[in-house]
This record gives C-alpha cells, sequence and structure tokens, in this order.
C-alpha cells in the first residue's frame, strides 16, 4: 500500500525544461517499480517511462528518448522525470505509477494495468 503525490507540472514555452517529481509514501518504496503516464485530452493513458527498483534499467517510449530521463532517489522515496526540449504535444497530465508484480517485458510495463498505485497527476502544458 503506497499513496503517490505528483507536483512540479506548470505552463512552459516550447524548447524549455521541467522536472516533475513524484513523492511515495511508506518504507518499501524501494520494492517497486516506478512508472510515469501521461493522458493528453480526449486521449488514452500512455506510456511514457519506466524504471527498475534499484534504478539500474530504465526505458521510454520512443517520443521522448534523448529527451526525457527517469531516476529515483529511494532515500527519498521519490522518483523524477526531467524533461527537456518539451514539445507541444507534450501537453498532458502527468501521472505516476508503482508497480509491485516484479514482472518484465516491453508489452507488460508500458501497460497501464500493470501498476498497482497512482498518484492524481500534474499538468504541464507546453506552448508554442
Amino acid at each position: 500500500q503506497v499513496q503517490l503525490v505528483e507536483s512540479g507540472g506548470g505552463l512552459v514555452q516550447a524548447g524549455d525544461p521541467l522536472r516533475l517529481s513524484c513523492a511515495a509514501s511508506g518504507r518499501t518504496f524501494s520494492s517497486y517499480a516506478m512508472g510515469w503516464f501521461r493522458q493528453a485530452p480526449g486521449k488514452e493513458r500512455a506510456f511514457v517511462a519506466r524504471i527498475s527498483r534499484t534504478g539500474r534499467t530504465t526505458y521510454y517510449v520512443d517520443s521522448v528518448k534523448g529527451r526525457f530521463t527517469i531516476s529515483r532517489d529511494n532515500a527519498k522515496n521519490t522518483v523524477y522525470l526531467q524533461m527537456n526540449s518539451l514539445k507541444p504535444e507534450d501537453t498532458a497530465v502527468y501521472y505516476c505509477a508503482a508497480d509491485s508484480k516484479q514482472d518484465s517485458g516491453k508489452n507488460y510495463y508500458t501497460d497501464p494495468s500493470s501498476y498497482d498505485y497512482w498518484g492524481q497527476g500534474t499538468q504541464v502544458t507546453v506552448s508554442s
């Protein structure tokens, strides 16, 4: 049982950076793989990034590779999404999620149903 709270969203211009944070409750944060998803108006919730329990392995959707970096600080019970070179198409509500099932594979970690806990979301708006 964990609670997740995202922060750091806001309005930025195209090309600007932004860092999102997701703070998790509890003492078992390090036992969860973590993911970031986003949902644009009228669209399905979509995978953005995933980080393993230790932080040694990361995965990204192709559209953000080279621009976004997921990281975690288990001592702070926090996962981050550093977003650089933002584009208007990055505009969405961003959600962090925790996965307790310790499975693997692209079809698994990109699927929202693979995650057990979700934050409330934080709005990111990128103007052109």
